[in-house]
């Protein structure tokens, strides 16, 4: 089978990027609050983890096999620290994966502004801590959060990809671990573990969503180069099959 070219590889990106942040975020703009005759019919934090979970399954599975289906820069960033991905199509993933969110952002912004009396300004779920964390978090805490949960999750994307893991699961491992990090961390920071999410409605909500904007960059890309470089000497590389668990190597063997 013919590799897919990098055209292709980074137009999955884009779209897999636009779709995560239009999923999640559109569901935390559209659909958290919904009020119908003053009675509560919105999503609530459980309804928006699952969007984002469920935006990245529906993307890994769709365009995992043509770009692999990062949809993040940390991601990325993650899977060239360990191998996964060749260096050179770190650049091409970030602008593009950038450039989904932005689009995806833009959507949701054309569409809420539809709404009468809808105003964009601290209103488009953006990041923050601090006066702009839904649970009023210090910047310490924001940080550690960020770069621990970005951590697990790229050990989870690493381990969910390995060669040795289980074929066909991935997407339900990776978009399950997204639903459960946004359940511990919407109250935080509103979840980012992905600096394009971020930047895609960051510029449009306003209100010191910008200038808060370098935490959900640094956090992220520090978390995911922590797991990218643990992954391989914690559990080999995938290329180390020899090294595999006793499991595999007593079913090759037969029982004794």
């Amino acid at each position: 089978m013919t590799p897919p070219k990098m055209f292709h590889r980074l137009s999955a990106e884009f779209i897999g990027t636009l779709w995560l942040v239009l999923g999640g975020c559109g569901s935390a703009v559209f659909a958290a609050k919904f009020l119908s005759d003053d009675i509560s019919v919105g999503i609530g934090f459980l309804g928006v983890a699952l969007a984002f979970g469920l935006t990245v399954l529906t993307g890994v599975y769709a365009f995992g096999t043509i770009s692999g289906g990062h949809f993040n820069p940390a991601v990325t960033l993650g899977a060239a620290l360990a191998g996964r991905v060749e260096w050179r199509a770190v650049p091409g993933y970030w602008v593009v994966q950038v450039l989904g969110g932005l689009v995806g952002g833009l959507i949701i912004w054309v569409i809420a502004s539809g709404r009468d009396g809808f105003e964009a300004t601290g209103n488009m779920a953006a990041n923050g801590y601090g006066a702009h964390s839904p649970g009023g978090y210090s910047l310490g805490a924001v940080l550690i959060a960020e770069i621990v949960l970005t951590a697990i999750f790229l050990l989870v994307i690493l381990g969910s990809t390995d060669d040795r893991a289980p074929k066909g699961f991935a997407g339900l491992s990776i978009g399950l671990t997204l639903t459960l990090i946004h359940l511990i961390s919407i109250p935080i920071s509103n979840t980012s573990v992905n600096p394009a999410r971020s930047t895609g409605v960051a510029f449009f909500n306003g209100d010191g969503a910008p200038a808060q904007l370098w935490v959900f960059w640094l956090a992220p890309l520090v978390g995911a180069a922590i797991a990218g470089v643990a992954y391989p000497l914690l559990f080999g590389r995938t290329d180390q099959l020899a090294q595999r668990p006793v499991r595999d190597e007593l079913l090759e063997e037969g029982p004794r």
